[in-house]
């Protein structure tokens, strides 16, 4: 979802959200890096956005494993929700 360089997750309370960002600015040009945001949603879906929490980088292999243990834990695929 999003566009080629972001992917977003949200948790099954609807409380949370995740993008994976990829992260063109790092400074390692032989290890592709993403960015893991997480924010949380304030009231309703859509009628803001979301409080943006915390933001890591890590490598993409890494990045890659924390996506599939959040769709292991029931996180979804939803559409951008930051601009």
């Amino acid at each position: 979802m999003g566009n080629a360089d972001s992917f977003w997750l949200i948790n099954s309370s609807r409380k949370e959200v995740k993008r994976f960002l990829k992260n063109n600015k790092s400074e390692d040009r032989f290890v592709e890096y993403m960015f893991v945001d997480t924010g949380e949603i304030i009231g309703i879906l859509g009628d803001k956005p979301p409080l943006m929490k915390t933001r890591v980088s890590v490598k993409i292999n890494e990045a890659r494993e924390i996506y599939k243990r959040l769709i292991l834990q029931g996180w979804k695929k939803t559409k951008p929700v930051w601009p």
